[in-house]
């Protein structure tokens, strides 16, 4: 039997659609507004201007720039994209780090992020990035709303 330590997960109730975090969660171009250590960030194979660096997927492939490094190479190892619980993954540098989930419910959805267990630090990091991923959310217009 092999051994693994507990991850470290945060999560936030939110607002709003889960479509609409998911959204804010694969979309390459998004991550610096909720994701404090992103300066940008680019999928592997899409062209210079289309969608604006692309949208993740399985085993996709890129590159991030960090506020406090340089830019690493990093790969989706886990993908689930359909149903009430979505989930990614991905190995940064080829070191497994965070996990990024979306589980719906009625009335909105929560947004949960896991850490390795040998990252306790990054906490804040994340509690602040769900926090952001929340308000970025829920000031978008909901689904077939007309009145914005």
């Amino acid at each position: 039997m092999k051994f693994s330590p507990p991850s470290l997960t945060v999560g936030l109730d939110v607002a709003a659609e889960a479509d609409a975090v998911w959204d804010l969660l694969v979309q390459v171009d998004q991550w610096p507004r909720w994701g404090p250590t992103v300066r940008r960030a680019r999928v592997h194979g899409v062209d210079v201007g289309s969608e604006r660096g692309g949208r993740i997927g399985p085993d996709a492939t890129g590159t991030v720039w960090t506020s406090v490094g340089p830019a690493v190479t990093f790969r989706i190892d886990a993908w689930q994209d359909t149903g009430r619980v979505r989930h990614w993954s991905w190995r940064v540098a080829g070191v497994h780090a965070t996990g990024h989930t979306v589980r719906a419910h009625e009335g909105g959805c929560r947004v949960e992020m896991t850490a390795p267990w040998w990252a306790p630090a990054y906490a804040p990091v994340l509690w602040l990035a769900l926090r952001r991923i929340r308000d970025l959310a829920q000031a978008r217009p909901a689904a077939g709303d007309t009145t914005g």
